[in-house]
């Protein structure tokens, strides 16, 4: 069979590669939102999801029909790759936290702006919800995502300085207990 027929929902076999290496980041992202508050790299889901956004940022190559892909897949491989680097360079210090918790945070909202979209205009198969881009409901699926991020990456941001303000009256061995 070759990779550009299409099944289902109009997606080729890369397509369907890229879909399905990319979802586990969305409940994996979901559980340390809510274990964690932030996307932790250096933890077990923390590998997932770099592995499953890696794969199915570089599988939208292929696939994408429009540049808005591209630049969307651009952008998720560049914050990955810095949210997950950051974290190791010393001379960041405190504000590297930060920046690892944005960027990462970024690649979450760059995952499900694609995957909002791409639902709205596939499902249901051959009658999908939404037809025309410039849809309200697609424009408003996609405002209610921006709101979740800005408020998201506040109430991150609130949550590290708290962490710091803790850790900075804690003693060694109350921070190594966390």
């Amino acid at each position: 069979m070759d990779w550009k027929e299409t099944m289902m929902f109009g997606i080729s076999s890369l397509g369907w590669v890229h879909t399905l290496s990319s979802l586990p980041a969305i409940p994996l992202a979901i559980y340390m939102f809510a274990r964690y508050g932030r996307i932790v790299p250096r933890s077990k889901p923390g590998i997932v999801y770099f592995i499953s956004m890696l794969i199915g940022a570089i599988t939208v190559f292929p696939i994408a029909h429009q540049s808005a892909s591209y630049a969307i897949g651009t952008a998720t491989l560049l914050l990955l790759l810095a949210g997950y680097g950051v974290g190791r360079i010393s001379s960041f210090g405190r504000a590297g936290k930060y920046l690892e918790t944005i960027f990462l945070s970024l690649t979450a909202f760059l995952l499900m702006l694609p995957t909002i979209t791409e639902t709205l205009t596939r499902v249901p198969n051959g009658h999908p919800f939404v037809t025309d881009l410039s849809s309200p409901i697609l424009r408003g699926a996609q405002g209610i995502l921006f709101v979740i991020l800005i408020v998201g990456l506040i109430a991150q941001i609130i949550h590290l300085r708290r962490q710091g303000k803790r850790a900075a009256f804690a003693s060694p061995a109350e921070i190594s207990a966390e």
